[in-house]
């Protein structure tokens, strides 16, 4: 991955370049920021440009030995940590177990979701982690000789999935760094991370990247005509994954505004009964996509909410949506939206944490009657 194949953060990318060409890389840097800015990239973008042989033009060759291997995940000093599915019959707890995984993930992606990793390692119902025997692995590393370039690398991605073991593992291992060894944390929520191990790294924040921008990337890098590409762009907010999903899954989120309006209607004429086979078939999707469809429904409430202030540069919804929207924005107002809110956000997290979804999301449902019919505060 060279500087030049990710749009958008010049400044950053100078930047980082600067603290390699004046040898002023931190032991530790961590790059974080929201999901779709491309902060894995430039992570894997600042690694190839640290152990590139032929430097040139403010970038990595690209046709050296190193990068060769870095383009195809080889690299013998580059090293990979994520969060991995526990299997207990297979003993599989470090990364180096899913590297084909890894590999397939990454290849043909700048920008890299959460989501797109689940769906990677087909994990279900599992929650991915980084576990104990992986800070165990990495002091294995760290104390190895470099095989083919004077630095060595270990990337962390989303370090705030490392369980306690494993935090207070790795972060002994960054108390006392060794010469030959750069850690890069990439981390999508800087404030889940352990104190300890955040206040011992050199930060740099991603910025979202603004609509122009994620334009531009649909339109010049998937072809895409730009007046959808403008809706898009105005949709995914800030987020580039968010754009290239909705390319890649418009069945799903059709699917989720179809579900969307369904509910509401249902819950507006206090049909229970319908109410309650719409919960029945939703949770039988998996927890996964039943949280995955409550963001949505959250969206949702909050994008129907706005919509009655008149102000359409705030709202972030497809034609379709605001079709729905403009008949019914007026029964999410202030006397509910925040209570609404609340209770959706609620669920997802108790189904997230293996509660009964059947019965979480048809006490939901449930809910949404009473919501419905509270008054507007005035």
């Amino acid at each position: 991955m060279k500087f030049s194949e990710i749009p958008a953060h010049s400044s950053v990318k100078s930047r980082l370049k600067q603290m390699v060409d004046t040898g002023r890389l931190p032991h530790a840097l961590l790059i974080s920021g929201p999901e779709g800015t491309g902060k894995l990239a430039l992570a894997r973008a600042l690694a190839q440009y640290l152990q590139c042989t032929d430097r040139n033009g403010g970038d990595s060759c690209g046709h050296c030995p190193s990068c060769l291997q870095h383009r195809s995940l080889n690299h013998a000093d580059m090293h990979y940590v994520f969060p991995v599915v526990k299997k207990k019959s297979e003993g599989l707890l470090i990364s180096n177990d899913y590297l084909p995984q890894w590999r397939e993930f990454l290849s043909g992606r700048t920008f890299a979701s959460w989501q797109d990793w689940l769906n990677t390692l087909d994990a279900g119902n599992s929650r991915p982690a980084i576990y104990v025997d992986e800070a165990e692995n990495i002091l294995r590393v760290a104390n190895m000789s470099t095989l083919s370039s004077p630095i060595k690398v270990v990337l962390i991605w989303l370090p705030e999935k490392l369980g306690p073991d494993a935090a207070n593992k790795l972060l002994k291992i960054i108390e006392e760094p060794w010469e030959d060894t750069r850690f890069i944390l990439v981390s999508n929520n800087a404030s889940a991370i352990l104190p300890t191990i955040f206040s011992r790294t050199q930060r740099i924040n991603l910025p979202r990247l603004t609509a122009r921008e994620i334009e531009s990337l649909l339109v010049e890098g998937y072809s895409i005509n730009p007046q959808e590409a403008q809706t898009l762009a105005h949709v995914a907010d800030g987020n580039a994954c968010t754009a290239l999903d909705a390319l890649d899954s418009q069945g799903e989120t059709e699917e989720f505004a179809s579900l969307f309006r369904e509910v509401m209607r249902k819950a507006y004429s206090r049909d229970v009964k319908a109410l309650r086979e719409m919960a029945d078939k939703i949770a039988a999707t998996g927890r996964e996509k039943n949280c995955r469809l409550l963001e949505y429904f959250t969206r949702m409430a909050r994008e129907n909410f706005i919509y009655n202030l008149a102000m359409p540069e705030l709202n972030r919804m497809t034609p379709e949506e605001e079709n729905f929207s403009r008949r019914f924005s007026p029964f999410i107002h202030s006397g509910n939206v925040e209570a609404m809110v609340s209770d959706m956000d609620s669920a997802a997290s108790d189904i997230a944490r293996n509660a009964n979804a059947k019965i979480v999301m048809f006490d939901t449902l449930l809910r949404l009657i009473v919501h419905l019919r509270k008054p507007v505060i005035k």
